[in-house]
Formats: structure tokens, sequence, C-alpha cells
């Protein structure tokens, strides 16, 4: 088949990171939001797992919540030894028979005394609770410092904050057709130099063998001076392309997934951040084009980015 014919032409990458063995692939070897698919087993859970790493990944909101409590917990260990000390040897406590009266005493002289703040309220008396509340001030120090170099790092680390269509689209292409997607920057930062680089996958039956190959797919433009505004991303379908020849069936066959990494430099971290993702066979939309994603402004003075469109297209005919 000519299908066949092109793929076999085509150049194949032999180091692309990822196993030809397609028997032992499961879903896309690369997700929407960049992370690669692949999950690690033959060790304990430990020794295959940063937890630096997944700390500095966390969701803002799942990580702020961990601090939390991880501090109210920590909060709860040190009250209750206190109380299992006894609520005597805190010295300015109130007397209750309520034993959760008590306890939240406990709590609030375990929480100042964890962050340093010591109101004097309360003071510990004996030799156990005064050593109990050294061990917390020392817990309290080098806790808030790991806490504090956490957010620092996830402050100051760069980001590429780039923004992709959803769908990739097959659209008309001067004399041929033409994979398209779109990438922009969704924040201020301005990124130069950006430089986008494009493998596909396919999955082919060969002597009986059902294997993955990789090929790189040459671009209109691969390289630009400045993200200003938004950036198609064209691969034209021609003889160089291992595309040539395929039709919607074909490449749904072949279970394709492109994968796309950009690559720029942030003028604000003065370092060079990248971002990835991918698009498999049903996340292409066939005979369509995208529609401008940015306007001038009302004054005519600014070019407007409208974000919310970077996804918006038109069918049209192939």
């Amino acid at each position: 088949m000519a299908k066949e014919r092109y793929i076999s032409e085509a150049d194949s990458i032999a180091n692309s990171g990822f196993g030809a063995n397609s028997n032992a692939e499961g879903g896309r070897l690369v997700n929407k939001n960049g992370s690669v698919n692949p999950l690690k087993t033959g060790m304990s859970f430990l020794d295959r797992i940063s937890l630096y790493h997944v700390l500095l990944r966390l969701p803002r909101f799942k990580f702020l919540l961990l601090v939390f409590t991880f501090y109210t917990v920590i909060n709860i260990f040190f009250a209750t030894l206190y109380v299992l000390i006894g609520i005597d040897k805190l010295e300015g406590t109130f007397a209750s028979v309520n034993f959760w009266e008590e306890y939240m005493e406990a709590f609030f002289f375990s929480s100042q005394t964890l962050t340093t703040v010591g109101y004097g309220h309360v003071a510990p008396t004996g030799l156990l609770a005064n050593a109990l509340a050294s061990i917390e001030s020392f817990a309290g120090i080098m806790s808030f410092a790991l806490v504090t170099g956490l957010f620092f790092a996830r402050f100051s680390r760069p980001k590429a904050h780039l923004l992709f269509s959803e769908s990739i689209l097959l659209s008309p292409y001067k004399d041929t057709n033409a994979f398209m997607f779109r990438v922009a920057s969704q924040r201020n930062n301005h990124l130069t130099d950006a430089e986008a680089h494009v493998t596909t996958a396919f999955h082919v039956t060969e002597e009986g063998r059902l294997l993955t190959r990789f090929y790189t797919l040459p671009l209109e433009i691969s390289r630009i001076n400045s993200l200003a505004t938004s950036w198609t991303i064209v691969h034209p379908i021609n003889e160089k392309s291992p595309f040539y020849g395929f039709s919607e069936q074909d490449m749904r066959d072949a279970r394709i997934e492109i994968m796309v990494t950009i690559k720029a430099f942030d003028d604000h971290y003065s370092n060079i951040v990248q971002q990835r993702t991918s698009y498999i066979a049903s996340e292409i939309v066939y005979g369509a084009k995208f529609k401008p994603a940015f306007r001038r402004s009302e004054d005519g003075s600014q070019t407007v980015l409208e974000l919310d469109k970077i996804n918006d297209y038109q069918l049209v005919s192939i």
C-alpha cells in the first residue's frame, strides 16, 4: 500500500526514549499536560519517587492544603503529648473538668511553641514539659525552614506557561493539506527564540509483530524570534511527510500520537523554559481551519490576543 511505502521511506528515530514494543504500551505516551504516561515499578515506592519534585509540581491548592494539614497534625501530636504528661505542667492554663477545653489549651500552646511565637501566657514547668517544648521548637524551626524553601522554589521555578489548542486540525494548505495546532503564552512573560519540535508515533505491523515507530515531522516554520501573539505550527503533508497517502481511517488504525515540545527563552527568568503536550487520533479535526485569535484594540494602539479563542476553528472542505 502507498502509506506503507512512504512510512518505510521516512527516516525513523531510533532514540525516542520510548520503547518500540506496541504490545506493552497502555494509553498515550505523553499526557496533555506534558507529563510522560509510563508508570515505573520494580522498586519500593520511596526508592522510585522524589518527594521534592512531587512537592514542586503539586497544584497550588493541594500544596497549601498539604502544608495546612502538616501544621495541624503536628500540633495535634504535640498537644496530645502535653495532655499525657499532664496539663498542670503548663503553667498559666486554666484548670477545667472539660477534657476538650484542656486539650485546646495544649493545642494552642503547641502552635505557639512550634512557630516560636511564645506569647508568654502559658509556660512549661518541669523537666519533661520543658524538654518536649524544646523538641517541638526545634521541629518547628526545621519544618518551617523546609516549607519556606519550598515556597521559594515553587515561586522562582521557571515555567513556560504555554496554552495549546485542544485539537490539532487537518487543514487545506497551499496545494496539499497540513496538520496545524496553535500555541500562545498565557501569562505576561515574554518568550523569545521559541522553537518547536514535533514527533509522531505510529503503530505498525512488521513481520507479524506490532511495533511503534517514531518520526520527526518537518515543520513549515520551526523557530520564531518572539512568541508575542499566537503561533500556528504547520506540518505540510507532502512527499516528505510520513502521513502522505493516509486516510482518516489509516490514522486511527495506526493509533498515531503527535508529541510536541516547545522551547523558548524567558527574558524575565533569563532562562530557557519548555513545555510538552500531545495529540492522538481522536483529537484530530478533519477539514477545519483556525479562526483569528487576536484583533486590534478599539483605540488602535495595541494588538489584543484573545486566549479564550485559541481553539476556535471553522469547518472547510479539503
